[in-house]
């Protein structure tokens, strides 16, 4: 078995010996599922991204690679599940897409069910942000229809949970949404369109208390929305904000549905 951490400390070189690349590969996609959160989100994780990053594994492989976190999406563990949007994420910001990711991807996103950011034994599990981190990349690609991830959005908001949100899934799940709303193609209407699913699901609903999870984690989503549509989003922490294509539309189609939902 590879040390990984030796590998990073290395400058990340690929490591010499009997192995092929495809192998060492297999074995840090292996690591990504791995339950212990030392070996899943440490080294092994760095090491993938920046093979990627950097080109040092090829297009055929990257492309299987894709195939095998797509096919995670159904793995029976959490963190399995929810690290695959992670490593899809990667490959679809170096240039690798195929159809049935995005298939794969929209199927699982809002059926997941375990919402828990972080767990004392597993470690981060994210899988709303993870999801939203893709969601986001692949709205910004050229070949997906900005309106699907607008509406696959829409899905995980209006998901039925008990889990209320506890380590910024709302900050980065509104800032997916915002920074798909950035794309130029986008008309006005498709980008607030997606909203209706959100307040024909809420607002039909009477106000119980205490407030639902998944009403306060809609809620929550949406307030920075507003913000964001109002100030702009940054694409990176190191990057300047970015206005949405129709902020004032987005702005107004925002308040319209907050309104719907608290004034019940």
């Amino acid at each position: 078995m590879i040390n990984w951490n030796g590998v990073e400390a290395a400058g990340y070189a690929v490591p010499t010996g009997t192995r092929s690349l495809d192998d060492l590969v297999s074995e840090l996609s292996v690591a990504l599922a791995d339950p212990d959160p030392q070996i899943r989100d440490g080294a092994p994780y760095a090491v993938l991204a920046t093979w990627i990053d950097r080109g040092t594994i090829g297009t055929a492989r990257r492309l299987a690679l894709g195939d095998e976190m797509a096919a995670r999406f159904t793995h029976p563990r959490t963190e399995a599940r929810t690290f695959a949007p992670l490593v899809l994420d990667m490959l679809v910001s170096a240039g690798d897409l195929k159809a049935g990711w995005v298939d794969d991807f929209e199927v699982w996103y809002p059926a997941e069910s375990d919402l828990r950011g972080h767990d004392a034994t597993v470690g981060w599990l994210h899988s709303v942000a993870h999801g939203a981190d893709l969601l986001a990349t692949l709205g910004l690609h050229p070949d997906v229809d900005p309106s699907r991830m607008l509406a696959l959005a829409a899905a995980r908001l209006t998901a039925p949970t008990d889990h209320v949100f506890d380590q910024l899934e709302d900050d980065r799940l509104a800032r997916a949404v915002a920074r798909v709303l950035t794309r130029q193609d986008l008309s006005e209407a498709d980008s607030v369109g997606w909203l209706d699913a959100v307040s024909d699901r809420f607002g039909a609903d009477r106000i119980v208390t205490p407030v639902p999870a998944h009403l306060t984690n809609c809620l929550r989503t949406l307030r920075l929305l507003y913000i964001l549509a109002d100030r702009g989003v940054r694409p990176t922490s190191e990057q300047p904000a970015r206005p949405l294509r129709h902020p004032e539309a987005v702005k107004a189609a925002v308040a319209r549905t907050l309104d719907r939902i608290v004034k019940r």
